[in-house]
């Protein structure tokens, strides 16, 4: 079985956001069509399904970086802002968004708390994001016969 590691993050997220719309625990809120993801954006995201893709990213990144905050993801997920004459700096983004996401994540039972703090997959979420990635390292094989080994 394949995991998140063994496939690029560019064809996983997108399928498994696919995986997230399905599950009914897991929707955008109210304001989501009209917020900013961070200070150094200009607008709003254009994608209609953006949140279920942020979700999946997070979920992503909780699977290979975690125990994780919402601090540390809104840094992930930050820029830098453009301050006119001053030079550009680093800043996080939305606490706000990722808050939401954990929530919304871990209401579906796919993450849960850690006791040192921070939140980790759960065996349920490994589930998922691994069916997944096996799922996007066939199509691949059959595109590269050479990573058959790895199935």
């Amino acid at each position: 079985m394949a995991t998140a590691f063994d496939v690029p993050a560019d064809k996983l997220i997108p399928r498994l956001a696919e995986e997230l719309k399905k599950i009914e625990t897991i929707k955008p809120p109210e304001w989501a069509a009209y917020v900013k993801t961070g200070r150094h954006k200009e607008k709003s995201p254009v994608q209609e399904d953006w949140w279920y893709i942020r979700s999946a990213a997070v979920l992503r990144k909780i699977y290979i970086d975690g125990p994780m905050g919402s601090t540390r993801l809104a840094a992930c997920y930050g820029g830098y802002a453009d301050r006119g004459a001053k030079p550009d700096k680093a800043v996080r983004g939305s606490r706000s968004i990722a808050r939401s996401t954990i929530q919304l994540l871990e209401k579906s039972q796919l993450i849960q708390k850690e006791r040192d703090g921070g939140r980790k997959i759960s065996p349920m979420g490994q589930k998922l994001v691994d069916s997944v990635s096996t799922v996007v390292l066939k199509e691949l094989a059959a595109k590269n016969p050479e990573l058959t080994k790895y199935l």
